[in-house]
């Protein structure tokens, strides 16, 4: 194979940028034609470049592999620097599929989807383990050798017309023993500058990749393969999509869909899906978790973990500001964390690199930092132009006389010829974590960060107490493998609707939800003499509403209140010495007067509501759990069975 370009018998050192290299068209297996003669391929010559940067031959035969199967024109291997990435941008604002924002707003762009390709697709997402039972009931299956036979011939020549990047990347800090690397090749150059943004990726990575290391292979192509003289769409899709896991081959496939989580495969489909399962295996935890540190009056600081549904609330809680005095609030991660146990204690980092955030409802009121961190450097998706080349969306603040929606259509407010919203429900931002202002100064640890709690929550209007704690670790496990919370724009359905997510990982856990329960209580096992040392385990409800339909708790910076309890309480026995709680039949409940109210006007009668415990709505939340629950079998550990039990006796004794 020749390492360099032949052409009129002279040897080119580099790859060519011109257009009439990126127009080139595929003559035989090994030559193109341009306006400029004969050559080498493109898709060899950058195998050549691949070899240069890594002596992997296991990346270096997969990548190939691809290119055969895929046909691309041409193959770039992404370096993952700034000029890298402006190149791309510049590329896809001439050809439509990104706006460049005004001078207000640095370097960032805003792109529109097909209004096909909105959102997670969970209808067409699968864990392809090689049995069912081994999947679960909860994820939708296929035989990995008959998936396979269905995506070959979809995959095969999809990327013809286009060319396909090679981006290796970390999830994790570089060098951390928690992190693991992936390898994506795509036809997306938006999922590449996406990608940049939520992961390290380029060339950093493929340096520190040794000969027979391992990597998570993730296939994606989004389904449009361009004819000779073919005009291209703003956004290419399919109709016809897969979002694919096989969970003991560690790898991923992804068609027809360039949106989010569907396409940044390193987001929900390696951290959690892939990474879910690698974890099972390896004695670890892959979790839908963001990670922030409270530091208190005092100066003491601890990491807390929380799980919430997407849109509940994870991103605004991560970057919350104090209203406490004194108290700091910081950010490690707002959405995933793979946690490992050190002599019984939890260590987390965020494998992310970026955000991903829902941008409607996103506020100088509800999340002012996230406004910082995406003043400069971010990509928005589906949100509202308006007039002066910024970003708008509902929620933000008062609407502008008119803008351009998320459909590229003229857009006035209060209906007027128009009544859809400005920017789609999941409308998105990606940008960097460090741009936001109260990012934690050891956000980027390799060693990552001590965790001492692990909240829960969900939306709730009714039924569950602002706060309460797990009366051991079985019980914070029941706990989280009771999550409920009502539906979201972030995934099909209907929304409102109340549906179970345990640990809120319902579409995420890559294996049997069953054996996933059974992995979070080996923990305590696990950690052995040491079992004090694991986090203490609490629920939220920020949502819950009175009679009116009014939210009794204001919610966003007023939540540090409760996590000063929580923070309290992590300093505490399990029990009520510490005059702070008092023992119910679901947990510990603050006590009177325990959580710190100073400056917050809330009446006692919404207090009383916010913890009040009716029976009868507990009980027949208790039958639900049992009803979701009978879909596992055997594969329910009885553990969990008996926590239901022993909750039923409990309320059934007040």
């Amino acid at each position: 194979m020749l390492k360099n370009f032949i052409q009129k018998g002279k040897l080119l050192n580099s790859i060519s940028s011109s257009p009439s290299f990126q127009s080139s068209t595929f003559l035989n297996n090994n030559v193109f034609k341009s306006n400029n003669g004969a050559w080498i391929g493109s898709r060899f010559f950058s195998l050549e470049q691949l070899k240069k940067k890594t002596k992997n031959q296991k990346l270096i035969n997969w990548v190939e592999e691809q290119a055969k199967l895929c046909k691309p024109d041409n193959i770039y291997i992404c370096d993952g620097s700034e000029k890298e990435f402006q190149k791309f941008t510049d590329d896809m604002v001439k050809n439509g599929t990104l706006i460049k924002l005004n001078s207000k707003r640095p370097n960032s762009f805003l792109a529109r989807s097909d209004p096909s390709d909105v959102a997670r697709v969970e209808s067409r997402t699968f864990i392809c383990a090689k049995t069912k039972e081994d999947a679960g009931p909860t994820n939708n299956w296929m035989d990995p050798n008959q998936m396979k036979q269905t995506l070959k011939p979809l995959f095969d020549g999809s990327m013809k017309g286009r060319t396909m990047y090679v981006m290796p990347f970390s999830m994790g800090p570089l060098g951390s023993d928690i992190s693991h690397v992936g390898v994506q090749v795509t036809d997306s150059p938006f999922v590449v500058c996406n990608m940049k943004i939520m992961t390290r990726m380029g060339d950093a990575v493929l340096n520190q990749m040794k000969e027979n290391d391992d990597f998570v292979p993730c296939l994606h192509s989004v389904g449009a393969p361009l004819g000779k003289g073919q005009k291209d769409s703003h956004w290419p899709c399919n109709p016809n999509k897969y979002i694919v896991h096989y969970p003991e081959e560690r790898s991923i496939q992804s068609f027809g869909s360039g949106y989010g989580g569907n396409a940044l495969l390193g987001k929900k489909c390696f951290s959690l899906r892939i990474a879910s399962s690698m974890a099972k295996d390896g004695g670890w935890l892959a979790e839908h978790m963001l990670i922030l540190s409270l530091t208190n009056d005092k100066g003491e600081k601890k990491y807390i973990a929380a799980a919430f549904p997407s849109a509940c609330g994870k991103t605004n809680l991560a970057m919350a500001n104090s209203v406490l005095p004194g108290y700091k609030v910081r950010v490690c991660g707002d959405d995933i964390a793979w946690m490992t146990m050190r002599n019984g204690q939890l260590y987390a980092i965020n494998p992310e690199f970026g955000f991903f955030g829902v941008a409607p409802g996103t506020s100088a009121s509800s999340n002012p930092n996230a406004l910082a961190a995406i003043s400069k450097n971010t990509l928005f998706t589906n949100v509202a132009l308006t007039p002066d080349n910024d970003v708008w969306w509902e929620g933000l603040s008062s609407p502008p006389p008119t803008a351009i929606d998320w459909l590229g259509n003229e857009w006035h407010p209060n209906g007027e010829g128009n009544n859809t919203l400005a920017a789609h429900p999941n409308s998105r931002f990606t940008a960097p974590l460090s741009q936001c202002p109260s990012i934690d100064p050891e956000w980027d640890n390799p060693t990552g960060v001590p965790i001492s709690a692990i909240i829960f929550g969900g939306r709730r209007s009714s039924t569950v107490p602002l706060v309460y704690q797990a009366l051991n670790w079985k019980h914070g496990v029941f706990m989280g493998a009771s999550t409920a919370s009502e539906l979201t724009a972030a995934a099909e359905g209907t929304v409102g609707k109340l549906r179970h997510d345990p640990f809120a990982m319902l579409p995420f856990c890559g294996y049997n939800m069953g054996d996933y329960f059974g992995h979070w209580l080996s923990m305590e096992q696990k950690a052995g003499s040491n079992a004090d040392k694991l986090p203490k385990i609490f629920y939220v409800n920020w949502f819950r509403k009175n009679k009116s339909g009014k939210f009794l708790w204001p919610g966003f910076g007023e939540n540090v209140r409760v996590l000063k309890w929580i923070f309290d309480r992590c300093n505490s026995t399990l029990d009520t010495s510490d005059g702070k709680a008092t023992k119910t039949a679901i947990g510990f409940v603050p006590e009177n007067n325990s959580i710190d109210l100073n400056g917050l006007e809330i009446n006692k009668s919404s207090l009383k509501e916010l913890f009040s415990l009716n029976k009868s709505e507990w009980l027949q939340d208790l039958k639900s759990m049992r009803q979701f629950c009978q879909q596992f079998g055997d594969r329910l550990p009885k553990e969990i069975k008996n926590q239901m039990d022993q909750l039923e006796n409990r309320l059934n004794k007040d």
